[in-house]
């Protein structure tokens, strides 16, 4: 029986590994861009920078401790100088590729953070395996810019899985979808016509605001946003304004609001107010051929006839009044029925002209 050296005894204690074995060791050494591994062979084991994240500039000491354990991949049982090079970026993108696989078959609901915004889509990282989220299934909204998104944890289901050809596709849109859908289906089974809510201006156009009211959206017409008049939506609410609505009407899935509250109707006290005889100050809101409306408050206009603004004739009343002038006349006419007032500024102007006349009587 031959004798053995020290070094073949040593060297033969020590076990054997072989390229793309999976090895465990203990973190000996750590440097910003280096990771060093006892790993039970005769040489240790380097983890480099570019093999343990595919982040750039990333400071290994922030990332392992000495003495921790590691798995790791071995790409080089020498590397020409003695070490073995060995990966970890590689095993945890097999494993997470081996993730993927099962939340694909199983359609889980995986939950990474947008490693990169990419003029396509995002891209997203689990366990080093890369997603790719196309721009199209971010959101169930367009979204020009995706911008917003980096850095953020968002939710997702693997609808395609082909890591040989490297396609891995996300999809966030079908939980969207399908959330937003619960929480239509919720709003509808608790909301009746008549109800009061909040919600949030999503949306406003030339004739009306879309309102969120969580789980479906609902139209509140111009003609429905006040009891005076709204001449543009877009000059009275901006999208995020909180509102207060009540339900006017239910039609299949589309819901018609208001903010005209019945406890804030002006013509409630109308009759005290605004009763014949009485002598008041309105604006010009609008004109016609045969006559001008005189708003008397927010949501009641009076009609001033052509041939009572003046005691002279007048061929239309543009000849004399301007839209927002303020002017003063008499109501001659209240009908609480049809909600119709009638005013007259050549009555008050008969008053005058009477009052002055028998002022002068009694002078003489």
């Amino acid at each position: 029986m031959s004798e053995q050296s020290f070094e073949q005894m040593l060297e033969e204690s020590f076990k054997t590994i072989r390229n793309g074995e999976v090895v465990e060791g203990t973190v000996i050494d750590v440097k910003p861009d280096e990771i060093v591994l006892n790993i039970g062979y005769k040489s240790d084991g380097i983890i480099t920078r570019s093999e343990y994240t595919n982040e750039p500039n990333v400071d290994l000491t922030t990332q392992v401790e000495v003495g921790s354990s590691m798995e790791a991949k071995v790409l080089k049982v020498n590397d020409g100088d003695g070490q073995v090079l060995l990966t970890y970026k590689r095993l945890a993108a097999e494993k997470g590729s081996k993730r993927l696989e099962e939340a694909f078959e199983n359609q889980e609901v995986l939950t990474a953070k947008v490693a990169q915004v990419l003029n396509g889509g995002l891209s997203v990282i689990v366990d080093e395996a890369r997603v790719f989220i196309p721009s199209s299934l971010v959101s169930d909204v367009y979204e020009k810019d995706l911008t917003k998104y980096d850095g953020q944890d968002i939710d997702f289901i693997i609808t395609e899985f082909n890591p040989r050809r490297r396609r891995i596709i996300g999809d966030r849109k079908q939980l969207l979808v399908a959330k937003k859908e619960e929480q239509r289906k919720a709003l509808f089974e608790r909301i009746n016509v008549g109800d009061v809510l909040e919600g949030t201006v999503k949306n406003v156009t030339d004739f009306g605001a879309f309102i969120d009211l969580g789980g479906a959206d609902g139209l509140l017409h111009i003609s429905e946003m006040s009891w005076g008049r709204v001449e543009s939506p877009k000059k009275a609410f901006k999208v995020g304004d909180v509102v207060k609505v009540f339900i006017k009407d239910i039609n299949d899935t589309k819901i018609a609001l208001s903010m005209k509250f019945a406890e804030d109707n002006p013509w409630n006290n109308a009759t005290e107010k605004f009763a014949a005889g009485t002598v008041i100050t309105g604006k010009v809101a609008r004109m016609t051929d045969f006559g001008a409306f005189v708003e008397l408050a927010p949501g009641i206009d009076a009609l001033l006839h052509v041939s009572q603004i003046s005691r002279e004739h007048i061929d239309k009343p543009s000849d004399v009044l301007k839209a927002g002038q303020v002017i003063e006349a008499k109501i001659v006419d209240f009908n609480e029925a049809e909600r119709k007032i009638s005013l007259s500024m050549k009555a008050l102007m008969q008053e005058e002209a009477a009052n002055t006349d028998q002022a002068e009587d009694e002078e003489q």
